[in-house]
């Protein structure tokens, strides 16, 4: 009987679900961040009504807001928990950390020569340059976000220590920053890892966690290689998740892919009509 088990285990259900439920966090700080930055707009003030107006939006957002600091303390706690401490610094180096280091640096110019037909494909580990660069943008982005929704969260205590010519600045470093994140994740992201060859119409090894095992022969050699010598290749493999569930995941998907380049569409479009402050 053939070896049904075609796929390779990449993402544990703790991964997943800190993914999930950046997804949800994401669309719903979207959604009402768009919803009160173009409230002087016809369409602003039509999004903001599916939430009860501006003042119900204003505070979903603020509450999302700090839904999403919570949930970065604690995944920052869950990385400190995972650290092997008794051989740091350098167990935060090697092919499992998502540290960068000096092979991503020369995958990133490898990958830059295969892309003009210059060089070969880098063969990656588990993880490429660019897998590492999406997880560490979200670092800055919610630093940037939250240190400047803080400001924001409170305008009057915030006044109380500094200048209030900051708050306005705040508030623009904060919409720029979030408009950046938002066209980076319903464009870039979304392009990389759902519409490549390998992965369109869908990718979704984020979802129940396995990747192809001939996909990841070609986009991770290096890793499959590693895990073939250390013996560990059988024990990683696993089956395909039902029909059912890869619909469902494919529908999640595209609806929040819909959603996220219908709000990006319309920012563009009425991106002049936005008011200074």
């Amino acid at each position: 009987m053939a070896d049904e088990r075609t796929r390779l285990k990449r993402f544990t259900v703790v991964h997943r679900l800190w993914h999930l439920g950046l997804i949800l966090i994401f669309m719903t700080l979207s959604v009402t961040g768009i919803a009160w930055m173009f409230y002087e707009t016809q369409w602003g003030q039509g999004l903001a009504g599916l939430f009860g107006g501006y003042i119900q939006v204003l505070e979903i957002h603020r509450i999302a807001g700090l839904v999403m600091l919570a949930g970065f303390v604690a995944h920052i706690l869950y990385l400190i928990s995972r650290i092997d401490w008794k051989g740091f610094p350098g167990s935060l180096l090697g092919p499992e950390t998502l540290v960068f280091q000096w092979i991503d640096v020369k995958g990133f110019f490898q990958h830059l020569g295969w892309i003009f037909g210059l060089r070969e494909m880098p063969r990656f580990d588990r993880w490429s340059w660019w897998e590492k660069f999406d997880y560490w943008a979200v670092w800055w982005g919610l630093i940037i976000v939250g240190v400047t929704g803080l400001m924001l969260y409170n305008p009057v205590l915030t006044s109380d220590y500094m200048p209030g010519w900051m708050l306005n600045v705040a508030l623009w470093v904060h919409r720029i920053e979030a408009v950046l994140a938002m066209g980076h994740i319903f464009t870039v992201h979304f392009t990389v890892e759902h519409w490549r060859p390998s992965s369109f119409p869908f990718s979704a090894t984020m979802f129940d966690g396995t990747l192809d095992l001939e996909d990841a022969r070609h986009e991770h050699p290096e890793w499959v290689a590693r895990l073939q010598r250390e013996g560990r290749l059988q024990e990683a493999l696993a089956t395909p998740p039902p029909v059912p569930l890869r619909i469902l995941y494919l529908l999640f998907g595209y609806s929040i892919i819909a959603l996220g380049l219908f709000l990006l569409v319309f920012a563009i479009a009425n991106a002049a009509l936005l008011t200074l402050f």
